[in-house]
């Protein structure tokens, strides 16, 4: 078994390649986290894509059967009742508007849970969550340095510096 930088586990490494280490596997849970609200946000436009879809049929149809629909209950009114057909064809229409004004209203309350979706958001609170760990967590404390890191020369550690950007 192995570290994610090659090294054998319980070996020990240096502050750098646990820090190389770190840094790798955090852009690599920033990189799933965008990933994973792509892929939600993706799933949540083509809910809206469908559902506007299958509305737009919906008004198709009603829109091209509303003239028989008109005729059959204009004259099933003037059948059961003996009115002037004229009046029959006036409620015939009222009827049609308020099929109309359910279906709206239907559509607004779908369209009302389609804005309250939650799906990046969550994401977006995993990374935060993440970002306020990681800003909490504090360095291990260690017992008293190793006297050969106390003596370092400023050639030495600016040619770790330049090697290591």
């Amino acid at each position: 078994m192995s570290a994610p930088d090659g090294s054998p586990v319980g070996a020990e490494r240096s502050i750098g390649q646990l820090f190389a280490s770190a840094t790798t596997e955090m852009s690599a849970l920033v990189h799933d986290e965008i990933a994973l609200a792509k892929a939600q946000l993706k799933q949540d436009v083509k809910r809206g894509a469908t559902s506007g879809g299958l509305f737009m049929v919906a008004g198709g149809v009603l829109l091209f059967s509303l003239p028989m629909l008109n005729f059959a209950l204009a004259y099933g009114i003037r059948t059961w009742s003996d009115w002037n057909l004229a009046i029959c064809f006036v409620l015939s229409f009222a009827a049609n508007v308020l099929v109309a004004v359910v279906l709206g209203l239907i559509g607004v309350v779908f369209a009302k849970k389609a804005k309250k979706s939650k799906g990046p958001q969550k994401v977006a609170a995993s990374v935060k969550e993440t970002a306020g760990v990681l800003q909490k967590a504090k360095p291990h404390p260690r017992s008293a340095p190793a006297p050969e890191l106390e003596i370092r020369e400023p050639a030495a550690i600016e040619a770790v510096a330049r090697s290591s950007s």
